[in-house]
């Protein structure tokens, strides 16, 4: 007979838009997880928590959160960017394992001890990495292993908007600290992606820019790696963006794959609805289209699949398995952004094995 083991008990630390719309709901609905206690000073928050999740504990800092780690197995740090290593350390430090949103931390050095931190400790440490679960992603990277497009030799990704207008925020925030700007922010999805896709980066080429008057940070940003398996990824973020070129578009010696728009599970999720049947399948006239010109038809996608990560999450605690994102695959992306702010900056390209070893 085997006993039903209790809930993982989870704090999360932030109820702004990562912890109210993507954490607080994924984890509240994965099987094996319980959201136990929120950090946040807010009285607005409090009161959003209060009618999304009654019973869960409000209490006002991290610092109280991890007062008495003894009633908690899990921190999520949802909360800016400036406080997700400090928190991670903290967390580790009092024998949590710890769940950190992307990115893991302002600079590859301080993602890299995070990560050797972790190990010493035998902690679970990852990151909240979610656009690889998006339907388009995924569908992409299950056409690239059979092999449906011969040899890739392009990869183009954008993630681009249409936000003429500034907001308060750290995002926004020319604090290195912070790592504000569009670069960091969309970019960590972007390079996430085309590394998991065709793996390392060897040379890294940027063209970083702010367009709107009055911003601090990047809001307009290309990116060019060359991977070490020989294909070129092209990635384009921006915030000014009035008509969104393709979403994907991935080229191969067999085939093409091309799609548009977004995942739906963020809107979803901001929406207020919640993981269920049916979740993350797109519309059919979303479906990307694969082929080559006269002869591309729509293809199905497989559906984005968000709940995956925490999923991830329960068996890495519980059972010992592999984190659902690796910390270093988070210290990988990081040395990419970094060189691609040193490239912009530089106006070169940038070999990233030859840095290494300068």
């Amino acid at each position: 007979m085997t006993t039903e083991r209790p809930d993982l008990r989870v704090g999360l630390v932030g109820y702004g838009l990562a912890g109210a719309a993507f954490h607080a709901p994924l984890i509240a609905t994965t099987p094996g997880l319980r959201l136990a206690a929120v950090a946040t000073a807010s009285p607005e928050r409090r009161a959003q928590l209060e009618r999304e999740h009654p019973g869960t504990r409000a209490v006002g800092s991290a610092e109280e959160l991890l007062a008495d780690p003894a009633a908690l197995d899990l921190l999520v740090v949802a909360s800016p960017n400036r406080t997700h290593v400090p928190l991670a350390r903290a967390a580790l430090a009092a024998g949590l394992p710890v769940v950190v949103d992307k990115p893991l931390a302002a600079t590859a050095a301080e993602a890299a001890a995070l990560a050797d931190l972790a190990e010493e400790r035998g902690l679970m440490l990852t990151v909240f990495q979610n656009r690889r679960w998006d339907a388009d992603f995924r569908t992409a990277r299950a056409l690239v292993a059979d092999g449906a497009l011969g040899t890739v030799h392009r990869y183009e990704s954008r993630f681009e908007r249409w936000r003429p207008e500034l907001k308060d925020g750290w995002r926004e925030s020319a604090d290195p600290a912070e790592a504000g700007g569009i670069l960091y922010d969309l970019g960590s999805h972007l390079v996430d992606q085309a590394l998991q896709l065709f793996g390392p980066a060897v040379q890294v080429y940027a063209e970083v820019d702010v367009r709107r008057r009055g911003a601090l940070v990047d809001d307009d940003a290309f990116v060019a790696l060359t991977h070490a398996s020989g294909v070129r990824s092209h990635l384009w973020m921006g915030a000014l963006t009035g008509q969104s070129g393709p979403r994907l578009r991935i080229l191969g010696d067999r085939s093409a794959y091309v799609t548009h728009g977004m995942d739906p599970q963020e809107d979803a999720l901001r929406a207020g609805l919640r993981p269920g049947p049916g979740w993350g399948a797109e519309a059919p006239e979303d479906f990307g289209l694969l082929g080559a010109d006269g002869d591309a038809r729509p293809t199905p996608s497989l559906p984005g699949d968000y709940p995956a990560f925490y999923a991830g999450v329960v068996r890495a605690v519980r059972d010992g398995a592999p984190a659902p994102v690796d910390p270093r695959d988070a210290v990988a992306a990081l040395e990419v952004l970094e060189a691609a702010r040193r490239s912009a900056a530089e106006g070169r390209t940038i070999t990233l094995a030859t840095e290494a070893a300068a």
